[in-house]
């Protein structure tokens, strides 16, 4: 990868949330991004598919575009658009150009749910239900970990690196303190507040 990341995103604050499937990612988003938004960081969100997956319905005009070759194909309305892709031959979604996407939108922070294999700066969810080992352990750009139960933490010390912050994965609010401040640290700073 020729560009890293960080610079796809353009100065955007981009961070990782990354778990094994199951551990909630998308509920504990689903309970920040208003929060975030609240506090002034609204926030793009950047999902990973293990499957296929359509958005679009057959025999609606944007399907049948798509599928007699639009690419790509945007529905729009005066709510919302849709951009819809076919990526074919590719077994992973190409994960710079889509931060790049979002980042010309001018979001305060991406999210980034998934692609825990990704160079990029996360807060790992972990509650060892199934003996899976804590991402933290081996992955070096793990800057905090969510733990239930609560209880998890003190024995997790003993197996992140120092400097990575163990958090309690019910504690909403403490979550959400720490991404303000992670995301506070890495903004662009105003050249006018200088």
């Amino acid at each position: 990868m020729s560009e890293s990341l960080a610079a796809c995103a353009g100065g955007i604050p981009l961070l990782g949330v990354v778990a094994w499937s199951g551990t909630g990612k998308t509920t504990l988003l689903e309970a920040l991004l208003p929060r975030l938004a609240e506090h002034g960081w609204p926030a793009a969100v950047i999902k990973h598919a293990h499957h296929a997956f359509d958005i679009d319905q057959p025999g609606k005009d944007s399907h049948r575009l798509r599928q007699a070759g639009a690419m790509p194909m945007l529905v729009a309305s005066g709510k919302r658009f849709a951009l819809m892709m076919e990526t074919p031959g590719r077994d992973e979604p190409d994960l710079p150009a889509l931060v790049r996407q979002v980042a010309a939108l001018r979001p305060a922070l991406i999210l980034v749910e998934g692609f825990k294999q990704w160079p990029l700066p996360k807060l790992e969810l972990y509650r060892g239900e199934h003996e899976e080992p804590l991402l933290a352990s081996d992955d070096p750009w793990v800057e905090a970990v969510a733990l239930k139960p609560a209880s998890t933490i003190d024995a997790a010390r003993e197996r992140v690196p120092s400097g990575v912050a163990l958090l309690d994965l019910d504690d909403h609010a403490a979550i959400l303190a720490w991404i303000l401040a992670w995301a506070e640290a890495r903004a662009p700073r105003d050249a006018s507040s200088d």
